[in-house]
């Protein structure tokens, strides 16, 4: 799969990287897009659980303006080695090879960027206290759903269902392509 030529430049080279790494689970460029536009809006630091081999994190990092920072986590020591050789010569993001509890202590978060697919204890009770007040989280890799309560494979979407009624976040659920929703909120 090669990069459509429209890309930022550090979105391109993540993109290399995971090919390089036979890496085929990342970011959506919809879901991207949206990322550094949100990421555009933030100071402070942000923060990704779940780098994969750096498509996400150069997302968020094509938006980032002034001297906000990221700092990204990747249990996969091999993903997370070749997800650093893409912000190698870059001050503004900082990747651990991690758990994703290892940022703890890095935040509070402006922007916090996870896959839905992350294990359920990266759920709304143990993120609302990561993210500043006015501080956004976006969860991605949903599969779009028009009923409530949200049903996925059949059963009830627990997570979207929490994110989506947890009175601490103002929280909307995108669609970024016909097959593939985001959730995104912002803590009140």
């Amino acid at each position: 799969m090669s990069a459509p030529p429209d890309l930022p430049d550090v979105v391109n080279r993540a993109f290399a990287v995971s090919r390089k790494a036979g890496y085929v689970s990342f970011c959506r460029n919809e879901t991207g897009r949206l990322l550094a536009m949100l990421a555009a809006t933030r100071t402070g630091t942000m923060a990704e659980f779940g780098t994969g081999c750096g498509v996400g994190t150069a997302w968020l990092r094509s938006g980032v303006r002034g001297d906000a920072r990221i700092v990204t986590a990747e249990l996969n020591a091999k993903l997370a080695t070749a997800a650093a050789e893409i912000f190698v010569d870059d001050p503004q993001v900082e990747v651990l090879a991690a758990d994703w509890s290892t940022l703890l202590d890095k935040g509070p978060f402006s922007l916090l960027f996870l896959d839905s697919g992350q294990p359920t204890e990266v759920g709304v009770d143990a993120v609302a206290d990561l993210v500043e007040d006015g501080g956004i989280v976006v969860l991605d890799d949903f599969t779009p759903c028009e009923m409530w309560p949200p049903i996925t494979d059949g059963r009830v979407d627990t997570l979207r269902e929490r994110w989506l009624t947890d009175e601490r976040f103002t929280t909307v659920e995108i669609m970024v392509a016909r097959d593939a929703s985001t959730i995104v909120a912002t803590k009140r």
